[in-house]
């Protein structure tokens, strides 16, 4: 039997709450900073709680910006089962159960009831410098995301007429980040030398028709760091999946993506998709199938999106580069 530990993660507080199935209430509960040395009192509290050394403990957070990895990564240390659990869905189980109010200490017990009922996948900590990857790709999103808004707005102020004095500031801005990403650049292709695995790897992505060395990173960060069993749980990961909507004979909605993972990466296989339309015979052999099919151009870039993740996962688990036709993992 395995006691499930609900932790509800804040900046300095984590909301504990100890569960164990078939019994209706908790057996525990208890909040402890979110320091080294609370999450050590927050371990030895559950172990005595539910006496679990005999038991097991299966831990079950919400990611919390960065605020849960600390805990995450040292309940995990400490040979506890983690699992990350999608915000969304704990709101939805929420309503499901009828409970409607939301505190910490409701949230810790609903993510242990969660983790009782629902048993989710353990999460595996990711090796370190696939961590610093992914950092430091996130750092340049951000990065070059501030130079194309600070780049609008010059070109509106031009537009406008504004003075000297807000141009040159404009124009000092958009130096000083341009600096700022090529600094990231460099950082980046440094840690890829230093790694010869991850290089490796994103020299196997590259050989992917119209797949090009950003949407490589990203596919490399995402997939190393994440123990997907399958191309379509990737694929679902990142919301490329299909969400049906029928009800009856009054609701046919037209399937559309659900869109439930990063927007960014998202963003870069949807333009990696329209140039593998043309340049990928995977793919482009996939969309006339389609097209002939009766299916709309959107509909088939979808699943150009979709054939682009499965290709990506295919090439990093037979560490080969891409043939066609792929040899398909799914």
């Amino acid at each position: 039997m395995t006691v499930f530990f609900g932790i509800d993660v804040a900046k300095e507080r984590l909301d504990c709450a100890a569960v164990v199935q078939g019994r209706e209430r908790p057996i525990g509960q208890k909040s402890f900073p979110n320091t080294p040395d609370g999450i050590e009192r927050a371990v030895a509290w559950v172990m005595k709680t539910s006496k679990a050394e005999i038991l097991g403990v299966h831990a079950i957070l919400e990611p919390t910006a960065a605020y849960h990895e600390l805990a995450a990564r040292l309940l995990a240390a400490k040979g506890i089962m983690v699992s990350l659990v999608n915000p969304a869905q704990i709101r939805s189980f929420a309503r499901g159960m009828a409970v409607l109010s939301k505190t910490d200490r409701i949230d810790a017990i609903l993510l242990a009831r969660y983790g009782c009922l629902a048993r989710p996948k353990v999460w595996i900590p990711p090796a370190a410098p696939l961590v610093e990857l992914q950092a430091l790709l996130a750092r340049l999103d951000d990065l070059e995301g501030d130079l194309r808004r600070e780049q609008n707005r010059y070109e509106q102020t031009c537009v406008r007429g504004g003075s000297n004095a807000i141009k040159r500031s404009f124009i000092t801005s958009i130096k000083a980040l341009k600096a700022q990403c090529k600094l990231l650049q460099q950082a980046i292709a440094e840690h890829f030398a230093v790694h010869e695995d991850l290089q490796a790897d994103l020299k196997r992505l590259r050989t992917i028709p119209a797949v090009g060395p950003k949407t490589a990173m990203r596919m490399l960060a995402l997939l190393r760091s994440h123990s997907f069993e399958t191309a379509r749980q990737a694929a679902a990961f990142l919301g490329l999946i299909p969400v049906e909507r029928q009800s009856g004979r009054s609701v046919r909605g037209r399937p559309r993506l659900s869109k439930a993972g990063n927007s960014r990466l998202r963003a870069a296989l949807y333009m990696a998709a329209v140039v593998a339309t043309k340049v990928n015979p995977d793919i482009k052999a996939q969309q006339q199938r389609l097209l002939a099919r009766g299916k709309v151009k959107m509909s088939t870039l979808g699943a150009a999106m979709r054939k682009l993740v499965h290709i990506c996962f295919g090439v990093l688990k037979s560490r080969d580069d891409y043939r066609f036709p792929i040899a398909h993992q799914t």
